[in-house]
């Protein structure tokens, strides 16, 4: 990749031009970061030494065309960059999946401390999108089994490739459906399950920015009338599909905690509780499987792309 040296003080005068066209610094310093191979901490450096000099892996021209890309459409940085850091890796993002925001790390944070002592198992991630709960999960687990489902075959082929790529070595399948149902033939064995589901409200819907509204598909946002549809799905299976003590972690918009964990209670889950992410918002509902319990009088399958 040829690299494009640049004084100091060049570099920041350009930036002052291109945030005079609109858009927040903060999204700028990110497309020179992750469009540009400067680093947050570097670019903060060049403000103490304005006389240094940096190299970019992009022409000002090229950050300068993404850049107007995303003020005049509208159109994530991400999609345009083609990646997204989340956790400790780079995934590579599109438009055929929601970009993982960075809340969500929480839920794998939530769910790998709640395995302590327990080396082997089968985990799940329930609408994959990019797969970045399936990654997490299957670098964290290499010697687990684990399962990434999705109802569009778009966003499997991604996960696909970012699982390839930055989990290579772990044990992994794809599967092509709705929420529980391709993985029947493993109902009662799963140890953890990780869902980040649709859960926008109609209402809200339309008061998205347009970045998201636009950009990222309405499968993975909208969650029906209430935001619950798939959520009521997925915790309506999980019954029949956990083992006994299995895990299930799940995200819902910032209103629904008290729904989703009613919900939970409803169907006979146990340890029934919520986390909230990093302001203090209930975002994630938990529950377990009972320890022994006869899970095929309880719960349904849950069908249907939401």
């Amino acid at each position: 990749m040829a690299l494009l040296e640049i004084s100091a003080a060049e570099l920041l005068a350009w930036r002052r031009l291109q945030l005079a066209e609109g858009g927040r610094a903060v999204d700028f310093d990110w497309l020179l970061d992750l469009g540009g191979g400067l680093r947050w901490s570097d670019l903060q450096q060049l403000y103490l030494d304005p006389r240094r000099s940096v190299l970019l892996e992009r022409s000002l021209d090229q950050l300068a065309m993404i850049w107007k890309q995303h003020l005049d459409h509208h159109i994530p940085l991400q999609h345009l960059i083609g990646y997204c850091p989340w956790r400790d890796f780079e995934l590579e993002v599109s438009a055929v999946a929601l970009i993982p925001r960075q809340e969500t790390e929480l839920l794998v944070d939530f769910a790998l401390q709640a395995l302590v002592r327990k080396p082997f198992g089968r985990w799940a991630d329930l609408g994959t999108g990019s797969g970045a709960l399936a990654v997490a999960l299957a670098r964290a687990l290499p010697v687990w089994r684990g399962h990434a489902v999705d109802c569009s075959i778009e966003a499997l082929a991604l996960a696909k490739r970012n699982l390839q790529r930055l989990a290579p070595h772990a044990l992994w399948q794809l599967h092509q459906g709705s929420w529980w149902e391709p993985l029947r033939p493993w109902w009662g064995e799963f140890s953890l399950v990780l869902v980040n589901p649709p859960y926008i409200p109609e209402v809200v819907m339309a008061q998205l920015e347009p970045v998201v509204r636009d950009h990222e598909p309405h499968l993975a946002l909208y969650g029906g009338a209430d935001g619950l549809v798939a959520t009521r799905q997925i915790i309506a299976g999980a019954m029949q599909a956990l083992e006994p003590g299995g895990w299930l972690f799940l995200e819902h918009h910032h209103d629904q905690s008290d729904a989703v964990l009613a919900l939970m209670r409803q169907q006979g889950l146990e340890n029934v509780d919520y986390k909230s992410d990093l302001l203090g918002v209930r975002r994630f509902a938990i529950a377990r499987h009972p320890e022994h319990h006869d899970s095929l009088n309880h719960g349904s399958s849950a069908l249907g792309c939401s």
